[in-house]
């Protein structure tokens, strides 16, 4: 298995390729993953210029550990596989599929990146898929587009293209989502990838912003798409354990490992019953500590 399939991914930053300026040095602001954008940002008669700004980043510039994934253009349009060949030359780490709708679209995209790792001379298997769940349809397909590829780490929700799809429109509470992000996270944790949240565009309404990364912290996404650097601080606190729930999982994993060498099932932790259940997820906290850099203890 590749090892990126399951690094730390809080926030994935777009970044339109058709203006080198926004591409040359992001990673001063320490987002997790980049967004190479070659769909919707770039104007049809730049698609080429993007292509070719995005090569030489990929090829010249040090991202320093930060994640670079390349979202193509549609598979419906002729300019898909140039953008794969493109990507896979230039040495990207992940291709993002824009209005995925099943499970054929996630394996058309894969034939065409196994075939340019070969014409390239790239490591086999080193070019990671993500696919952008943006219609109704899509949606309803999750479980089956999680499972298409061995490559495939993860499923996005695209909420504008996905709520014009339902009929509505963005309200800002998150009600139009809902369905959307239930079904996406659950068949994300059936198949064992990952998930992540559509991007909050109102840059005027950071409390509302919060409280949008807060909604999808509590049901289970592993991050969240974002469009400026200033949303990057609010979603890796939000999503960085706090040194009371570090504090606590230790707890809890020191002392299952005890009490299950003594044969005991149930025990309390600071006032709270717990059991083997608790386990993993005590040790997922640790982990997503340490990936986070504010823990340095024993997985």
């Amino acid at each position: 298995m590749n090892p990126n399939m399951k690094r730390l991914r809080r926030s994935m930053m777009f970044l339109n390729c058709q203006k080198p300026g926004l591409i040359k040095d992001p990673y001063v602001y320490a987002p997790d993953s980049i967004m190479l954008d070659l769909e919707d940002a770039v104007a049809e008669r730049e698609k080429d210029a993007a292509r070719y700004s995005l090569y030489h980043a990929l090829q010249e510039i040090d991202y320093r550990g930060v994640e670079r994934v390349v979202r193509i253009n549609g598979l419906d349009t002729d300019l898909w596989i140039e953008d794969i060949r493109c990507s896979v030359a230039g040495g990207c780490d992940a291709i993002r599929i824009p209005k995925t709708e099943t499970a054929e679209d996630v394996q058309k995209v894969e034939a065409a990146v196994i075939a340019a790792e070969k014409e390239f001379g790239a490591e086999e298997g080193r070019t990671l898929i993500m696919a952008a769940l943006e219609s109704a349809k899509g949606v309803m397909h999750a479980y089956e587009i999680c499972q298409a590829s061995p490559r495939l780490f993860g499923i996005a929700l695209s909420g504008g293209d996905y709520t014009k799809d339902l009929q509505t429109t963005i309200s800002g509470t998150g009600v139009e989502l809902m369905g959307a992000r239930q079904h996406m996270i659950i068949a994300a944790r059936a198949t064992g990838v990952q998930c992540f949240d559509t991007v909050y565009t109102n840059l005027n309404d950071m409390e509302g912003f919060r409280r949008d990364v807060e909604t999808i912290h509590t049901m289970g996404f592993d991050g969240k798409s974002i469009i400026n650097p200033r949303q990057i601080p609010i979603v890796h606190e939000i999503y960085t354990p706090k040194p009371k729930d570090i504090i606590f999982a230790e707890k809890v994993v020191r002392e299952i490992d005890t009490k299950k060498a003594q044969g005991i099932g149930v025990f309390t932790v600071d006032g709270k019953m717990i059991d083997i259940a608790f386990y993993d997820g005590a040790k997922r906290t640790l982990a997503l500590a340490k990936a986070s850099g504010v823990y340095k203890g024993e997985l």
